[in-house]
């Protein structure tokens, strides 16, 4: 895109460096260590799945037995890859047994560390494969069909029931929608564990399940064959089961995953090192298997006051960026957030909104960046909440945004009824249709507001990052720099699901992915 800020180069370096320096304290922080979730994500991608007859998921009870004895610093993949030269036997074959208690883990006798990694790195190679080719498939149809230009229209289904999830994705579709997003069941987060099969409760949105993304996924293709036009899926890829859900997409096609690198400490009080240790694999399946990635800078906003954290924000979107970058996603998966939240009764806040959705584009030009819609707040007044989202789908055009999460009329009062989304389509199609060109016949004066509210944002970005690059990452969060919330290294949930790895570790399905891309 073609710059108008005339922001100075070297500011924007200085933001790199000191988000680079950040990145590699996180990376000696977390590189000895996994988690549960980590090697339940091995596990599944080694296609063990299902239930015991009490409900338990199998990936749980595996890890858990291996936990449980002690022997899971070594890995799941070691153990795993033991018991199949010891036994013959399949990954799932091997999990059946463990979850009927006839065979121990940790009890077999250990074979040669060669043969018992080579035996489950051809299984993961075997499923990588397989994953790559079905991935290839999808671009390939996805190539073949129409997508509206962008931004994309990102829109929420959150019945809490998938059946109902699909009938609103297809009148989502109907109405113009590019992206259908399940959110998911409230605190879903929080269960260190995926539930399985298809889920008709939920509170505030629908469990993020294997076969819940399936259902989906067909429906969202049916549409898509009958109609001529692609429409994307997207869930939620966060909290104490981050890799999991990732995996899960990968392996039913999902397009886009909410993936942010700080939400679930911020906001769901995760511990920050399982947080960070989860956020990097997940990472590196949904940039290998070309899923794009939504962070949450967009949260900030609705715990601070959006123009004094406006600094903040692209701090974060500098440490989201690198932390991702490191994890194998390219800029074209690395949908960074962004939010239109200043108060309506600030005088220019238009202008401030403005300033900050042009600095984004123009400091991560070739990331997909996602917009999102007012709704702090949003009173109830639907008149002039239909105003100011109009006022924010006119600065999704003129700012080049990738990827637009609708406003609705009722935003913040209750989950949105399909009429409210249409409605809400309606809006957005309208503008997008009557301002197309709205950006390439725009300059800034220079000087002006705009240009000195995204100079003097830059500027304060630059010196917080560098804070933090000496500080460390830790203690900024500590510090309640990100949304005004604090949150202490050692507190939060799920720090007892993290292990110190010993020397026998490996990850078979990490070391593929690196061993592509440094080929």
């Amino acid at each position: 895109m073609e710059p108008k800020l005339d922001i100075d180069g070297s500011m924007v370096d200085s933001c790199h460096q000191s988000a680079q320096r950040i990145t590699d304290d996180v990376w000696r922080a977390i590189a000895a260590k996994t988690t549960l979730s980590v090697e339940r994500t091995i596990v599944r991608l080694l296609g063990i799945d299902g239930v015991d007859p009490n409900g338990v998921p199998i990936p749980n009870i595996l890890v858990g037995h291996v936990q449980d004895r002690g022997g899971l610093a070594s890995g799941i993949a070691y153990h795993l890859g033991n018991a199949m030269v010891q036994t013959g036997r399949s990954p799932q074959d091997i999990a059946k047994l463990v979850s009927a208690r006839e065979l121990d883990l940790v009890a077999l006798p250990r074979g040669a560390p060669d043969e018992l990694r080579r035996a489950v790195r051809d299984e993961a190679a075997r499923t990588m494969q397989e994953l790559r080719r079905r991935r290839a498939e999808r671009t390939q149809w996805r190539a073949s069909l129409d997508e509206q230009p962008t931004p994309h229209a990102y829109v929420l289904t959150a019945t809490g029931n998938v059946y109902e999830d699909v009938a609103h994705a297809r009148a989502v579709a109907d109405a113009g929608g590019d992206i259908v997003a399940m959110i998911r069941s409230t605190a879903q987060s929080l269960l260190d564990y995926v539930p399985y099969g298809p889920t008709t409760e939920g509170h505030g949105g629908t469990f993020a399940t294997q076969e819940n993304f399936r259902i989906m996924r067909e429906a969202m293709d049916d549409w898509s064959r009958a109609n001529g036009r692609y429409v994307r899926l997207s869930s939620f890829c966060s909290g104490l089961c981050m890799p999991e859900i990732a995996a899960m997409g990968a392996i039913e096609g999902l397009d886009n995953m909410v993936n942010d690198a700080l939400y679930g400490i911020l906001y769901r009080d995760i511990n920050i090192v399982r947080t960070l240790i989860d956020q990097s694999f997940s990472r590196r399946l949904n940039g290998y298997f070309g899923i794009v990635i939504n962070t949450g800078e967009d949260n900030y906003l609705r715990t601070a006051d959006a123009v004094t954290a406006a600094p903040s924000v692209v701090a974060s979107q500098f440490i989201n960026y690198h932390l991702a970058r490191r994890s194998g996603v390219p800029d074209d998966q690395i949908g960074l957030g962004n939010a239109f939240e200043i108060h309506p009764t600030v005088t220019n806040g238009l202008l401030y909104e403005w300033a900050q959705a042009q600095l984004t584009r123009e400091l991560f030009p070739n990331c997909p960046v996602k917009f999102m819609p007012p709704t702090k707040h949003m009173d109830g007044d639907l008149f002039r909440t239909q105003a100011v989202d109009t006022l924010f789908n006119l600065l999704a055009v003129a700012t080049e945004q990738r990827i637009q999460t609708i406003g609705v009329p009722t935003e913040g009062l209750f989950t949105p009824h399909i009429h409210d989304r249409v409605i809400g389509m309606a809006n957005v199609r309208y503008v997008a249709n009557t301002a197309r060109e709205l950006a390439g016949e725009i300059r800034f004066r220079p000087g002006g507001i705009i240009q000195r509210r995204a100079v003097e944002v830059l500027a304060d970005a630059e010196s917080l990052l560098a804070e933090i690059a000496a500080g460390g990452l830790f203690a900024a969060l500590q510090a309640g720099t990100f949304g005004n919330v604090s949150r202490r290294l050692t507190d939060g949930r799920g720090a007892e699901g993290m292990v110190d790895i010993d020397d026998q570790y490996f990850n078979p399905y990490l070391e593929l992915m690196e061993e592509s891309l440094d080929a």
